[in-house]
């Protein structure tokens, strides 16, 4: 079995509570005996996928496997093009370099959904949008990528992996993956 989630803001990628105030996976009703496949912050929102078998966590998580996760990433101000090549090309996080990326400034900028609670608004400094997509997942890579550049992230949705993008579920809900979704996962988007 293999579901896709879009998890909302403030929610753990487990089932058991970790002593914070942050909801877990375990109110959303899923089957029995699934896992999460990866993990996203509380902070962060998005596709999250889940299964009750082991052969997805290396298929689609292991870097090697040049599997994309694509994110939608507010920040603060607008990149300049030298800030999205060093974006592009890789940053240091604990002490190893990232790999390579592929980000786009969003323009237009997308229309998402609201957050609850909402993002900070400040008058003084424009938000921009991109799209970043990463074949690796390491603790907080795509914060801590976006602040090494001086563009701290503020809102982080995670909207594909591979080649599956769904556009139909809303935060909290959930549902099984075709097997043509499923194999769209290992295939790299467009």
């Amino acid at each position: 079995m293999l579901l896709a989630f879009h998890k909302p803001y403030g929610v753990l990628s487990q089932f058991t509570p970790d002593g914070s105030a942050h909801r877990t996976l375990a109110e959303f009703g899923f089957p029995s005996g699934i896992y999460p496949i990866g993990r996203l912050d509380a902070d962060s929102e998005g596709l999250l996928l889940l299964s009750d078998e082991a052969r997805w966590n290396g298929a689609l998580l292991d870097p090697s496997c040049h599997v994309e996760k694509t994110y939608r990433v507010l920040v603060e101000r607008r990149p300049s093009s030298e800030a999205v090549r060093v974006l592009c090309e890789g940053v240091i996080i604990d002490g190893r370099m990232t790999l390579p990326a592929r980000v786009v400034v969003m323009d237009p900028q997308p229309d998402v959904p609201p957050r609850d609670p909402p993002v900070r608004v400040r008058k003084s400094v424009q938000d921009f949008w991109l799209e970043l997509r990463i074949c690796e997942g390491r603790n907080r890579q795509v914060r801590r990528m976006t602040a090494a550049i001086g563009h701290p992230t503020i809102r982080l949705i995670r909207v594909a992996f591979g080649g599956f993008a769904p556009r139909d579920l809303t935060p909290g809900m959930w549902r099984e993956l075709t097997v043509e979704e499923a194999r769209s996962l290992t295939r790299r988007p467009g």
